[in-house]
């Protein structure tokens, strides 16, 4: 007689470690597709396509910002019904032509069209990759979860915004630093094929035993009615608001210095290096300690750094001012995803995730925009204190509206 095994879903990280460890080493992939631009683009622009004024010279990041936001709230809208396997791989779709083009482009608008398919390969490819480790976990290492997975991202993002701007110097800007693109684009493609497999059965173990309430509305409880869930949404849209500005005008600022590529890139890289490898340590904070205490230092610190950066004269003052940014970015990177994920009920999970990400990255568009505005009006200097002080004021509100623990309250 013939004997069947039954294999029963378990929720958490050891329980799931390889899986984890898989969606890990995809996420890093996806990282890294980030990290072509990070240093080499600002240079491209002016280098090669002539673009003077800050706002045009931004306009990828608000382009990138405006298409990850959209792709974001569709991938948690869609993720349920789509499954999160499939919009994995189709992010990874979307990725392919990105390096091909950055490293051919005869003008600016073929840039601008990398941009809108990177949006659209990030806010599926890491999306799915971060529903997808929570869903394995389960509630009780979620923090840690997020720390690993951001810790993946994060890193290889300065890696190859280092390698990237070490290649520029010794081979030209073009073609072969995007090289690295594609070669992250096949295995992040065929892994997300072969390798990973769908957590749906995961959601439907954790349902059983979940006492969160549903939200009556997902969308405007995540984006401002719920206390909790409004405050973080607000922090993770200036979050990103700041890092857009980073990403845009730091090298600008550090080429008006006199700085070299290779000094460029080893500063543009120390503030998401920090971010990352911090993250493995902040993660797991998030497990233990109330996030309201997190969200509101980690926030307030990336403000004071910010506004420090336009005094700065020297590569290790930079360095200094990046490490503490990257230090603030590190705690509330991680904390944001898992107290998202802790006042949803697992069948909201995936859209309120997106609704966060949707709200979060939409920061990159509005603060490329704002940064632009200012620096062409008024100078760098001026658009970097400016941008402290709203990173700062948005850590008054996470201090005014957020509480400790789960509760459902409406402020």
């Amino acid at each position: 007689m013939q004997t069947r095994v039954y294999t029963q879903t378990r929720l958490g990280l050891r329980e799931n470690w390889q899986q984890f460890t898989l969606l890990v080493i995809i996420n890093a992939f996806v990282g890294g597709m980030i990290g072509l631009e990070r240093t080499l683009l600002p240079e491209l622009a002016e280098g090669e396509f002539g673009l003077v004024a800050k706002t045009a010279l931004l306009s990828f990041i608000v382009v990138f910002g405006l298409t990850k936001a959209l792709t974001n709230y569709l991938t948690g809208a869609l993720a349920n019904q789509v499954g999160r396997k499939n919009l994995l791989v189709y992010g990874w779709l979307f990725g392919l032509p990105v390096p091909l083009i950055l490293m051919y482009a005869p003008t600016w608008n073929w840039i601008i069209l990398a941009n809108v398919l990177l949006g659209i390969n990030q806010g599926l490819a890491w999306s799915s990759t971060v529903v997808m480790k929570i869903d394995l976990v389960g509630e009780k290492n979620r923090g840690l979860a997020m720390g690993i997975n951001e810790f993946a991202g994060y890193l290889s993002i300065a890696a190859v915004a280092f390698l990237t701007g070490w290649m520029a110097k010794e081979y030209g800007l073009r073609p072969y630093p995007f090289v690295i693109g594609i070669i992250f684009a096949l295995l992040g493609l065929l892994g997300s094929i072969f390798l990973i497999k769908d957590t749906a059965s995961h959601v439907k173990q954790e349902v059983k035993f979940s006492s969160q309430p549903l939200l009556p509305n997902v969308f405007w409880d995540t984006t401002f009615r719920h206390s909790n869930l409004g405050a973080v949404t607000q922090a993770g849209l200036v979050n990103n608001l700041n890092d857009g500005m980073v990403w845009g005008l730091l090298p600008v600022l550090l080429s008006s210095k006199g700085f070299s590529l290779p000094q460029i890139g080893l500063i543009v890289a120390t503030y998401p290096a920090i971010w990352g490898v911090g993250q493995l340590f902040t993660g797991a904070l998030a497990d233990r300690f109330c996030k309201k205490s997190l969200l509101f230092l980690g926030m307030f610190f990336q403000g004071l750094a910010i506004i420090f950066f336009p005094w700065a004269t020297s590569p290790s003052h930079f360095m200094a001012i990046a490490t503490v940014l990257g230090l603030g970015t590190a705690v509330v990177y991680p904390t944001f995803l898992a107290a998202i994920a802790s006042d949803t009920h697992p069948n909201q999970r995936a859209g309120s995730m997106g609704v966060f990400r949707f709200w979060r990255d939409l920061g990159y568009a509005v603060g490329a925009l704002l940064t632009g505005v200012l620096a062409d009006t008024f100078g760098v200097y001026y658009a970097m204190l400016v941008v402290g002080g709203i990173t700062i004021l948005s850590a008054l509100v996470i201090g005014y509206r957020m509480s400790c623990g789960k509760k459902l309250a409406y402020i």
